[in-house]
Protein backbone atom coordinates (compact mmCIF):
# COMPACT_ATOMS: atom_id res chain seq x y z
CA UNK A 1 0.00 0.00 0.00
CA UNK A 2 1.45 3.35 -0.80
CA UNK A 3 -0.57 6.42 0.87
CA UNK A 4 2.22 9.16 0.67
CA UNK A 5 2.05 12.06 3.98
CA UNK A 6 2.89 14.75 1.43
CA UNK A 7 0.96 16.56 -1.48
CA UNK A 8 1.36 19.54 -3.34
CA UNK A 9 -0.15 21.59 -6.08
CA UNK A 10 2.16 22.67 -8.62
CA UNK A 11 0.64 25.86 -11.21
CA UNK A 12 1.81 27.98 -14.18
CA UNK A 13 -1.01 30.10 -15.43
CA UNK A 14 -3.64 27.80 -16.26
CA UNK A 15 -1.68 24.49 -15.82
CA UNK A 16 -2.25 22.66 -12.92
CA UNK A 17 -0.67 19.46 -11.37
CA UNK A 18 -0.92 17.67 -8.12
CA UNK A 19 2.30 15.74 -7.26
CA UNK A 20 3.44 13.45 -3.69
CA UNK A 21 6.30 12.39 -1.72
CA UNK A 22 7.54 10.29 0.85
CA UNK A 23 10.01 12.30 1.80
CA UNK A 24 8.93 16.00 2.66
CA UNK A 25 6.19 18.83 1.41
CA UNK A 26 8.90 21.13 0.23
CA UNK A 27 10.22 17.45 -2.49
CA UNK A 28 6.09 17.68 -2.88
CA UNK A 29 6.30 21.15 -3.83
CA UNK A 30 9.32 20.64 -6.12
CA UNK A 31 7.57 17.53 -8.38
CA UNK A 32 4.11 19.72 -8.13
CA UNK A 33 6.00 22.77 -9.99
CA UNK A 34 8.28 20.60 -12.13
CA UNK A 35 4.90 18.43 -13.26
CA UNK A 36 3.31 22.06 -13.95
CA UNK A 37 5.95 23.21 -15.90
CA UNK A 38 6.15 20.10 -18.07
CA UNK A 39 2.22 20.17 -18.86
CA UNK A 40 2.59 24.42 -20.21
CA UNK A 41 5.49 22.35 -22.51
CA UNK A 42 3.51 19.57 -23.64
CA UNK A 43 0.43 21.91 -24.73
CA UNK A 44 2.96 24.70 -26.47
CA UNK A 45 3.93 21.51 -28.73
CA UNK A 46 1.08 20.47 -28.61
CA UNK A 47 0.77 17.10 -27.66
CA UNK A 48 -1.91 15.50 -25.98
CA UNK A 49 -2.89 16.45 -22.67
CA UNK A 50 -4.49 14.09 -19.92
CA UNK A 51 -8.17 14.83 -19.38
CA UNK A 52 -9.35 15.92 -15.63
CA UNK A 53 -10.48 12.14 -13.69
CA UNK A 54 -8.45 10.45 -15.98
CA UNK A 55 -6.99 7.34 -14.28
CA UNK A 56 -3.13 6.50 -13.73
CA UNK A 57 -2.81 3.33 -12.66
CA UNK A 58 0.66 3.41 -11.99
CA UNK A 59 0.24 6.40 -9.54
CA UNK A 60 -0.75 6.42 -5.70
CA UNK A 61 -4.28 7.66 -4.25
CA UNK A 62 -4.58 11.17 -3.40
CA UNK A 63 -6.75 10.32 -0.43
CA UNK A 64 -6.49 11.36 3.15
CA UNK A 65 -5.22 8.96 5.48
CA UNK A 66 -7.57 8.43 8.54
CA UNK A 67 -6.21 5.45 10.41
CA UNK A 68 -3.75 2.49 10.39
CA UNK A 69 -3.11 -0.83 11.94
CA UNK A 70 -0.21 -2.46 11.89
CA UNK A 71 1.32 -6.24 12.52
CA UNK A 72 3.91 -7.11 15.89
CA UNK A 73 6.38 -6.41 13.68
CA UNK A 74 5.40 -2.50 12.39
CA UNK A 75 4.57 -3.23 9.15
CA UNK A 76 1.01 -1.89 7.63
CA UNK A 77 -1.70 -4.63 7.26
CA UNK A 78 -4.76 -2.27 6.70
CA UNK A 79 -5.23 1.63 6.09
CA UNK A 80 -8.52 3.77 6.43
CA UNK A 81 -8.28 6.84 3.98
CA UNK A 82 -10.88 9.02 2.62
CA UNK A 83 -11.63 9.02 -1.45
CA UNK A 84 -12.10 11.64 -3.49
CA UNK A 85 -15.57 12.04 -2.68
CA UNK A 86 -15.66 11.46 0.70
CA UNK A 87 -16.32 7.85 1.45
CA UNK A 88 -14.12 6.32 3.93
CA UNK A 89 -12.43 3.18 2.50
CA UNK A 90 -10.77 0.53 4.00
CA UNK A 91 -7.71 -0.70 2.34
CA UNK A 92 -5.90 -3.86 2.99
CA UNK A 93 -2.66 -5.23 2.52
CA UNK A 94 -3.45 -8.91 2.36
CA UNK A 95 -7.23 -9.34 3.14
CA UNK A 96 -8.91 -9.90 0.50
CA UNK A 97 -11.75 -8.14 -1.57
CA UNK A 98 -13.58 -9.03 -4.12
CA UNK A 99 -15.73 -6.07 -6.31
CA UNK A 100 -18.99 -7.46 -8.80
CA UNK A 101 -20.65 -4.33 -10.12
CA UNK A 102 -24.18 -5.51 -11.95
CA UNK A 103 -26.44 -3.44 -13.39
CA UNK A 104 -28.28 -1.34 -10.85
CA UNK A 105 -31.97 -2.03 -10.43
CA UNK A 106 -34.02 0.98 -11.70
CA UNK A 107 -35.78 3.49 -9.03
CA UNK A 108 -39.22 3.69 -8.81
CA UNK A 109 -40.12 6.93 -9.99
CA UNK A 110 -41.88 9.89 -7.61
CA UNK A 111 -45.62 9.05 -7.99
CA UNK A 112 -44.68 5.12 -7.97
CA UNK A 113 -43.05 6.18 -4.65
CA UNK A 114 -46.35 7.70 -3.45
CA UNK A 115 -48.78 5.68 -4.67
CA UNK A 116 -48.02 2.33 -5.93
CA UNK A 117 -47.09 -0.61 -4.09
CA UNK A 118 -43.42 -1.21 -2.57
CA UNK A 119 -40.60 -2.65 -4.80
CA UNK A 120 -40.06 -5.94 -2.04
CA UNK A 121 -36.81 -5.36 -0.35
CA UNK A 122 -35.29 -8.53 -1.53
CA UNK A 123 -35.93 -8.80 -4.94
CA UNK A 124 -32.84 -10.09 -7.03
CA UNK A 125 -32.16 -9.26 -10.84
CA UNK A 126 -31.14 -12.60 -13.43
CA UNK A 127 -27.44 -10.51 -13.14
CA UNK A 128 -27.55 -10.79 -9.90
CA UNK A 129 -28.62 -14.45 -9.68
CA UNK A 130 -26.63 -15.75 -12.25
CA UNK A 131 -23.40 -13.99 -9.94
CA UNK A 132 -24.61 -15.95 -7.04
CA UNK A 133 -24.75 -19.02 -8.43
CA UNK A 134 -21.34 -18.72 -10.10
CA UNK A 135 -19.92 -17.47 -7.08
CA UNK A 136 -21.61 -20.47 -5.06
CA UNK A 137 -20.61 -22.80 -7.88
CA UNK A 138 -16.93 -22.19 -6.95
CA UNK A 139 -17.10 -22.18 -3.51
CA UNK A 140 -18.24 -25.72 -3.86
CA UNK A 141 -15.19 -26.72 -6.23
CA UNK A 142 -13.22 -24.95 -3.52
CA UNK A 143 -14.23 -25.82 0.06
CA UNK A 144 -11.06 -24.82 1.85
CA UNK A 145 -11.80 -21.17 0.88
CA UNK A 146 -14.20 -19.21 2.97
CA UNK A 147 -15.97 -16.22 2.32
CA UNK A 148 -18.66 -13.81 3.29
CA UNK A 149 -20.58 -12.55 0.60
CA UNK A 150 -22.51 -8.84 0.98
CA UNK A 151 -24.81 -7.29 -1.58
CA UNK A 152 -24.06 -3.93 -2.49
CA UNK A 153 -26.38 -1.15 -3.86
CA UNK A 154 -24.86 -1.83 -7.48
CA UNK A 155 -23.55 -5.25 -7.23
CA UNK A 156 -21.59 -8.89 -4.55
CA UNK A 157 -19.08 -7.92 -2.57
CA UNK A 158 -16.90 -10.79 -1.40
CA UNK A 159 -14.45 -10.97 1.75
CA UNK A 160 -12.36 -14.36 1.60
CA UNK A 161 -11.79 -15.00 5.38
CA UNK A 162 -9.71 -18.61 5.51
CA UNK A 163 -6.40 -17.10 4.46
CA UNK A 164 -4.92 -13.83 3.71
CA UNK A 165 -3.55 -13.43 -0.34
CA UNK A 166 -1.38 -10.87 -2.31
CA UNK A 167 -3.18 -8.81 -4.38
CA UNK A 168 -0.72 -8.72 -7.12
CA UNK A 169 -0.46 -12.39 -6.94
CA UNK A 170 -1.32 -15.03 -9.68
CA UNK A 171 -4.14 -16.41 -7.62
CA UNK A 172 -5.12 -13.14 -6.49
CA UNK A 173 -5.70 -12.55 -10.59
CA UNK A 174 -7.23 -15.74 -11.04
CA UNK A 175 -9.93 -15.86 -8.56
CA UNK A 176 -10.97 -12.13 -9.65
CA UNK A 177 -11.04 -13.85 -13.62
CA UNK A 178 -13.19 -16.56 -12.11
CA UNK A 179 -15.69 -14.80 -10.25
CA UNK A 180 -16.44 -12.24 -12.38
CA UNK A 181 -14.60 -8.91 -10.44
CA UNK A 182 -14.85 -5.18 -11.59
CA UNK A 183 -11.86 -4.82 -14.14
CA UNK A 184 -11.01 -1.39 -13.04
CA UNK A 185 -10.97 -2.39 -9.23
CA UNK A 186 -8.69 -5.71 -10.83
CA UNK A 187 -6.39 -3.29 -12.26
CA UNK A 188 -6.38 -1.13 -8.94
CA UNK A 189 -5.42 -4.07 -6.80
CA UNK A 190 -3.17 -5.00 -8.98
CA UNK A 191 -1.06 -1.57 -9.65
CA UNK A 192 -1.48 -0.41 -5.90
CA UNK A 193 -0.95 -3.68 -3.92
CA UNK A 194 -4.01 -3.41 -1.98
CA UNK A 195 -7.28 -4.61 -1.54
CA UNK A 196 -10.34 -1.42 -1.14
CA UNK A 197 -13.49 -2.08 0.34
CA UNK A 198 -16.03 1.21 0.74
CA UNK A 199 -17.40 1.67 3.56
CA UNK A 200 -19.15 4.71 4.19
CA UNK A 201 -22.15 5.09 1.45
CA UNK A 202 -21.81 7.23 -1.57
CA UNK A 203 -23.54 10.70 -0.75
CA UNK A 204 -25.82 11.00 -3.54
CA UNK A 205 -27.27 7.80 -2.77
CA UNK A 206 -28.29 9.26 0.26
CA UNK A 207 -29.75 12.53 -0.54
CA UNK A 208 -26.87 14.44 -0.13
CA UNK A 209 -25.18 16.06 -3.53
CA UNK A 210 -22.77 18.88 -2.28
CA UNK A 211 -18.97 18.07 -3.29
CA UNK A 212 -16.92 18.35 -0.35
CA UNK A 213 -13.33 19.90 -1.30
CA UNK A 214 -10.73 17.35 -2.08
CA UNK A 215 -8.21 16.51 0.32
CA UNK A 216 -4.98 18.27 0.80
CA UNK A 217 -7.02 21.67 1.42
CA UNK A 218 -5.56 24.67 0.32
CA UNK A 219 -6.07 27.36 3.20
CA UNK A 220 -7.67 27.05 6.69
CA UNK A 221 -11.24 27.90 5.16
CA UNK A 222 -11.53 25.03 2.75
CA UNK A 223 -10.62 23.20 5.61
CA UNK A 224 -13.30 24.58 7.33
CA UNK A 225 -15.93 24.06 4.41
CA UNK A 226 -15.17 20.85 4.00
CA UNK A 227 -15.59 19.90 7.98
CA UNK A 228 -19.18 21.65 6.99
CA UNK A 229 -19.88 19.13 4.34
CA UNK A 230 -18.91 16.33 5.79
CA UNK A 231 -21.09 16.65 8.81
CA UNK A 232 -24.15 17.15 6.74
CA UNK A 233 -23.05 14.38 5.06
CA UNK A 234 -23.13 12.04 8.24
CA UNK A 235 -26.23 13.25 9.10
CA UNK A 236 -27.61 12.09 5.99
CA UNK A 237 -25.61 9.01 5.89
CA UNK A 238 -26.81 7.62 9.02
CA UNK A 239 -29.64 5.91 7.69
CA UNK A 240 -28.37 4.07 4.73
CA UNK A 241 -25.55 0.48 4.66
CA UNK A 242 -23.09 0.68 2.52
CA UNK A 243 -23.20 -3.18 1.66
CA UNK A 244 -25.87 -6.47 3.59
CA UNK A 245 -24.40 -9.79 4.99
CA UNK A 246 -26.22 -11.96 2.26
CA UNK A 247 -24.49 -15.57 3.45
CA UNK A 248 -20.88 -17.60 4.53
CA UNK A 249 -19.57 -20.13 2.55
CA UNK A 250 -17.10 -22.52 2.57
CA UNK A 251 -14.62 -23.05 5.12
CA UNK A 252 -15.69 -21.59 8.13
CA UNK A 253 -12.68 -20.92 10.09
CA UNK A 254 -11.39 -17.66 9.81
CA UNK A 255 -7.55 -16.64 9.79
CA UNK A 256 -6.32 -14.52 12.98
CA UNK A 257 -5.18 -11.75 10.22
CA UNK A 258 -8.90 -11.50 9.26
CA UNK A 259 -11.06 -11.64 12.25
CA UNK A 260 -10.36 -8.17 13.10
CA UNK A 261 -11.31 -6.88 9.85
CA UNK A 262 -14.48 -8.78 9.33
CA UNK A 263 -15.93 -6.93 12.76
CA UNK A 264 -14.50 -3.65 11.66
CA UNK A 265 -15.91 -3.82 7.89
CA UNK A 266 -19.22 -5.05 9.13
CA UNK A 267 -19.46 -2.37 11.92
CA UNK A 268 -18.10 0.37 9.66
CA UNK A 269 -20.49 -0.80 6.66
CA UNK A 270 -23.86 -1.44 8.98
CA UNK A 271 -23.64 -4.66 6.98
CA UNK A 272 -26.14 -6.90 9.23
CA UNK A 273 -28.67 -3.47 10.08
CA UNK A 274 -31.29 -3.77 7.77
CA UNK A 275 -31.01 -0.48 6.48
CA UNK A 276 -31.67 0.13 2.63
CA UNK A 277 -28.27 0.46 0.61
CA UNK A 278 -26.37 3.49 -0.69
Amino acid sequence: MNFPPFWARGRIGDFVAWRWSNQSQADAQARADQAAQQLKERCSRREHLPQHGEYYPNRPFREQLLQEFKDAAGAVTAAITRNSYGCQVLNTARVMFVDIDLPEPPQPGFFARMFGKPVPKNTESAELQAARIRIESWSRQHPDWGWRLYRTRAGLRLLATHDVVAPDSEISDTIFADLGADPLYRKLCQSQKCFRARLTPKPWRCGWHGRPARWPWLDAKQEKQFQKWEAQYQSHASQWATCQLLQKLGNPDPHPEIAAIITLHDNATRAESGLPLA
